[in-house]
C-alpha cells in the first residue's frame, strides 16, 4: 500500500491501481451456504455506485453521520468505504434517531425507523438480492444501487483528520482508521500473499480491522464469514485449506 494513503478510500484506491483483480473480500454465510467473491474491482464499483446514492440521492456530505445497523458482510464494508469516499461518519451500530441516514439489515429494521433522515434497507440476500416487499419507510439498497454511475468523485474534498468512524464508544478519523489499520497489519504480519480468515462481527474494532480494515492496509484480503459456529471443525478445516487461509481472527461469531 502506498504510505500516503491517509483515508480508507485511499487504501481502496492504491489496491485497486495495484492489482484489481486479485480477490479482496471473500464471503460465507454459513446460515444460508451462501459464496461471494470480490475482487478488488467489483469491490471499488460497489463502493463507487454506494457512494453516488449516499452523496447524490441521499444527499450527504462531510460532517454529516451514517448510523450503520449491519452485520459483518460484504455490504456492509462497501458501505464503510462509501462513507470513507464521501467523507460522512459510519457510526457503527449508532443511534438511528440523531443520524442524518440510517442503514439498516432485516433484522434492526424496527429500531432504525427512529431516524428522522433517510433510511436504507439492505435484504442480505444472496448476489445483493432485494426485498420480495420493501420495507415501510425505506428505500431498499438492492433496487436503488444499480442505475448509480461506476465512478465516483466528492462534491467537496474529504478532510482525513475529519471523524470517520465510530465504533466501541470511540470515535476515529480516517487517519487514525488507516493508522490503527496498520499497526493491527503489522502486528499480525499481514503481506500482499496473506488470506485473513475472520468469524467475528462488525460491532467492534477488533471485528472491523480483522475483517477489512488491517487486510486492506497490507494489500492482503479477508474471508469474511458470518455464522462461523454453525460450521463443523471438519468443515472450517477444508474451508481454511480450500481459500488458502493463512491467518485466522477471533473466535467463531454467531452474527
Amino acid at each position: 500500500m502506498n504510505t500516503t494513503d491517509r483515508t480508507p478510500a485511499d487504501l481502496l484506491r492504491s489496491a485497486l491501481a495495484t492489482d484489481p483483480g486479485r480477490p479482496l473480500v471473500t464471503f460465507y454465510d454459513d446460515a444460508t451456504g451462501e459464496r461471494v467473491e470480490l475482487s478488488v474491482a467489483t469491490f471499488a464499483n460497489w463502493v463507487a455506485k454506494t457512494a453516488n446514492l449516499l452523496q447524490g440521492d441521499l444527499s450527504a456530505g462531510p460532517g454529516d453521520r451514517l448510523a450503520l445497523h449491519l452485520p459483518a458482510h460484504w455490504q456492509t464494508a462497501v458501505w464503510l468505504l462509501a462513507c470513507s469516499s464521501v467523507g460522512v461518519t459510519a457510526d457503527v451500530l449508532g443511534a438511528p434517531g440523531s443520524a442524518d441516514v440510517v442503514v439498516s439489515g432485516p433484522d434492526s429494521l424496527e429500531a432504525a425507523r427512529a431516524g428522522r433522515g433517510e433510511r436504507i434497507a439492505l435484504a442480505l440476500r444472496p448476489l445483493g438480492g432485494r426485498f420480495p416487499q420493501p420495507p415501510e419507510g425505506f428505500a431498499d439498497y438492492a433496487v436503488e444501487v444499480p442505475s448509480q454511475g461506476d465512478r465516483f468523485a466528492p462534491f467537496a474534498p474529504v478532510d482525513p483528520q475529519e471523524s470517520a468512524l465510530v465504533v466501541d464508544g470511540g470515535e476515529l478519523t480516517a487517519v487514525e482508521v488507516v493508522e490503527r489499520a496498520r499497526t493491527d497489519a503489522a502486528a499480525l504480519g499481514l503481506g500482499p500473499d496473506s488470506r485473513v480468515l475472520s468469524g467475528l462481527g462488525y460491532d467492534s474494532w477488533e471485528g472491523l480491522s480483522a475483517g477489512l480494515y488491517a487486510p486492506l492496509a497490507a494489500g492482503a484480503s479477508v474471508v469474511l464469514c458470518r455464522n462461523l459456529g454453525q460450521l463443523s471443525a471438519e468443515g472450517l478445516a477444508k474451508r481454511v485449506a480450500s481459500e488458502r487461509v493463512t491467518h485466522t481472527a477471533g473466535r467463531p461469531a454467531q452474527a
